[in-house]
This record gives C-alpha cells, structure tokens and sequence, in this order.
C-alpha cells in the first residue's frame, strides 16, 4: 500500500464500526476544531462528518511557536450502548487526566469533556465489559508501560486503583494501546519504535482483558524500518471487525522524499491494511485495498454564510479569525507585518507534493503561506502597493523578491516536485509569488526541507494558510490546485 486513505496531516487513526458504516478519527494537536471523524462504508472513500472537539478552551492548544504540536494528542474513537464515545489527551492539561466526551451522532453536538484524574499520560483508551464495566487503558510514564482502570465514563470518576497490564517489547516508546476481544482472547496492540523511522505495529493477548498479557512472537506485525518502502514510519494501529466478519487495521505512516535521510511534508497520513488471523495472532496484508491517488485540488470563492469544513486554525476557532460576507473573506487584524511569528491565521491541509495555491486578496494587507507552524514557513505578501516573497525558518527570517503589486495580481505559492536547489534534491522547490495576467511570477525560491518535519520538528504536517497583516483584510477566491501526476 502507499496510498493513504486520509492524505495530508491526519496521524494517529482509530477506527470503530456501527452497521455497514466504519468511522475514523484522528490527532490534531494546536488545530481548532479538532479530532475530525470521516466515516466509509468500502474503507477506502472517506468523508469528513463533523469533530468531536470545537471549544478552544478544551483543546488548549496554546498561541504562536510554543504551541506547536501541543493541544490534542491520540484519540480512541468506540461506540457502546447507542453512543459514539471519544477519548484523548489534552497535553497542556494531563495533569488533569484523560478526557471523555460522548455524541449519539458522530456530527455532534458532542458532550462536554469529564475528565479523569490520576491517569497521567496519552495514548488513552476505552473497552467494554459484557457486564458493562469500562476499562481506560493508557500509556503511563511512571514506569514507562500501560497501565489501566476502570472508569465511569459518563463521570470520568476512577473506580478502580492503576494497574500494569505490558511494557510491550524490547522496542523503545511503547504507547498507542488499544484494548479488543475476539474468540475469548483479549488482545492489546500498542504503537513501539518512536513515531518516526523506527515506527512498528506490536500485539500482545491474554485470556483476561486485565493481562497477564503475552506477547505475539511475531512481533512487531507491522513496520517498514530499514526497508525501501515509499511508506515510512507505519504504526500506532487500531483493529476493527468488518460487517462480514473480516477484519482491517488503520495505521499511520509517511511518504517521505528529497535527498538523505528523507523528508517527509504532509504530515503522518492514514493507510488501510487488512488482517487476517492465524494460530490466533492477526497478519496483516499490506495490498488488500487498491486506494487510489487522489487529486485533492479545490476552489472556494468564499460565498454563503459559513467557512467550509477544510478550515482549521490554531489555538482558535476559524470563527475568531473570519467570517464569510457577501465581500468574501473577511480575517480579522493580524500580526504586524514585519513580525515572523504567525498568530491569527485560517488553515487547511495540504495532501500533496506539486501544486499551486492562489488567493485573491481585494482589500488590505495579507499573507498567503505554506507552513509547517509559527516560525516555519514560507509565503508571499502583500503589504501596501508592493508584494514580497519570505522564507522562516526558526530564528532565521529571510526578506526574497519584491515587486510592485498591479491590479489583478493575485498571491501565490507553488510546490514543485524534487527539484534540485544548493546542490541537493529535496522534497519540492517552494516558490511564493503571484498570479499575474494568467502567469505565475516566482519571488525567490526555497528548498521545502526547510519546511519539513525533519526540519520543523512536531508531530503536524504543512497547512496552507491566508492571514490579516496589520487591519483586516477580504479575501473573494482561494484556490488549491495540484499538478497532475503520473
């Protein structure tokens, strides 16, 4: 497989089944709203359905360069008794503990948050008893293992004290759990290897769902380390019995480019792979599902009355930031224009390497940018009568081409596919500039590895993203086109 399902920045998956229907929810760390759910019937065609957080409080995710890659760790997505249940890990309140929030619809309203103490770490799940008790299974960090109690989930009260149930294998950063039943077995896959390279899939089962837990000697049953896969970094699995009795497993991955050691761009995606079982233990058949390349190209002109669903921003709701009017887009003032550190922006995920985004900006000063967080970026701004091309990178903030702005222009940043720059091939060539008489006018031109993970740091992937300089600012048309791919 080295398609993903979800493209873009869409890690941590975890799956659940209701009926004919599989529903899907993922990590979003500073973004707001975050945990989006898609659902599918054929596991390969998604759709986005609602979010299981909307309330920048309960997210925390924290405002400029610090907040990057805090806010919503792994969530646990499971229905029980008529209702969708959401675990997950505020990471700037996990003093307070794992928090609960429950929906009979996946779309909302969801509940508000319980939270339960004494269950500090990440990797939160839930499990059902046939007698209906809870069990949250957690990765704890005092010692390093996972660890598990049961709750009341309506509450968030802790019944029961802590209890160790497997400190996984010898790999290093055991976390992920999750907890499921078949034939009288429990069984407990958990993510190893640290989420980058040395990523795996492992399992362990035991008769009781309270352990002792032994592990698969195939373990870990999945990984692609040291292998020369398109797909890297796979793991952090969750399980799921299908209609007709069949079973598939969601995993993450990355599809990384460019020069040694790797670059990867878009974040940790979401691959499908199916399961089958044998001697009791799960094997995973990595080609069972033909999913194809997508072309993930948009156009909004910014009419009606609300944002579109691909919009996010970090540590605020979009609501905060813009507002569709008849004008268009309408952003809220911004960051001064000489500041590097991105504050108050409107995002949307990119899925691909090779495109071209254009904004069409009628009034004010504004940005257009392709970044990975607050000091990580790249993008093309229009300041008074002229536009400028500009490249962040950390402490390094560099001014590229200026031109004087024309009636028209539109702003403009393009993607292109392994090109070569300073003697090295990275992921894509990042150009700003603008849209001028049909042309696109390139102002100054970076390597996108400075726009990596690799690079970055973080657990997010590269967003587009349009911003107020100064005043407010209107935007009528935002557009994101790839390039056609072989």
């Amino acid at each position: 497989m080295t398609m993903p399902i979800l493209a873009g920045f869409y890690p941590d998956p975890s799956i659940c089944r209701v009926g004919e229907w599989c529903y899907l929810a993922s990590s979003t760390f500073e973004y707001v709203p975050g945990v989006p759910i898609h659902r599918s019937r054929n596991l390969v065609d998604w759709e986005l359905v609602g979010h299981a957080l909307t309330d920048p409080a309960v997210i925390n995710g924290g405002e400029g360069h610090d907040a990057a890659s805090s806010g919503i760790f792994a969530p646990t997505l499971r229905h029980h008794d008529g209702l969708f249940w959401m675990i997950t890990t505020s990471i700037r309140d996990a003093g307070r503990g794992q928090l609960i929030v429950h929906a009979e619809d996946p779309a909302g309203p969801w509940s508000a948050p319980v939270y339960v103490e004494g269950t500090d770490g990440i990797d939160p799940d839930l499990a059902w008893l046939d007698d209906g008790t809870c069990l949250l299974t957690w990765c704890g960090h005092h010692p390093p293992a996972i660890y598990q109690v049961e709750v009341d989930p309506r509450t968030g009260e802790r019944l029961t004290d802590r209890i160790e149930l497997w400190r996984g294998t010898e790999m290093k950063d055991t976390e992920g759990p999750h907890l499921f039943e078949r034939d009288g077995w429990w069984y407990l896959s958990v993510a190893e290897g640290g989420t980058h390279v040395g990523h795996g899939a492992s399992i362990a089962r035991s008769r009781s769902p309270r352990g002792p837990f032994e592990s698969n000697p195939a373990n870990p049953i999945l990984t692609h380390r040291s292998l020369p896969h398109p797909v890297q970094a796979t793991g952090h699995p969750d399980l799921v019995e299908l209609a007709d009795g069949s079973w598939a497993m969601v995993y993450l991955g990355t599809r990384p480019s460019g020069a040694y050691p790797g670059f990867h761009v878009n974040g940790r995606e979401t691959f499908i792979a199916g399961v089958d079982w044998i001697d009791g233990w799960p094997v995973v058949d990595e080609d069972r599902y033909d999913v194809p390349d997508r072309d993930g190209s948009w156009d909004e002109p910014f009419v009606g009355d609300a944002l579109d669903a691909r919009w996010v921003a970090p540590g605020k709701a979009p609501a905060q930031i813009a507002t569709v009017t008849a004008a268009g887009l309408e952003l809220s003032v911004g960051r001064d224009a000489d500041a590097g550190e991105q504050l108050d922006l409107l995002c949307a995920r990119i899925p691909a390497i090779g495109f071209l985004a254009t904004a069409e900006v009628t009034a004010g000063d504004a940005c257009l940018s392709v970044r990975m967080d607050a000091r990580s970026w790249v993008g093309v701004e229009r300041v008074g009568d002229q536009v400028r091309g500009r490249a962040v990178s950390g402490p390094f903030d560099q001014a590229l081409t200026e031109l004087d702005l024309r009636d028209g222009d539109q702003l403009a940043v393009r993607s292109s596919p392994s090109r070569e720059l300073y003697g090295r091939l990275g992921p894509d060539l990042l150009e700003p500039g603008i849209v001028r008489d049909g042309e696109f006018v390139p102002l100054g031109a970076i390597d996108g590895r400075y726009v990596s993970t690799e690079v970055a740091g973080g657990f997010t992937g590269r967003m587009l993203a349009i911003e107020a300089l100064g005043g407010a600012a209107t935007a009528r048309r935002m557009a994101y086109a790839e390039e056609p791919r072989d």
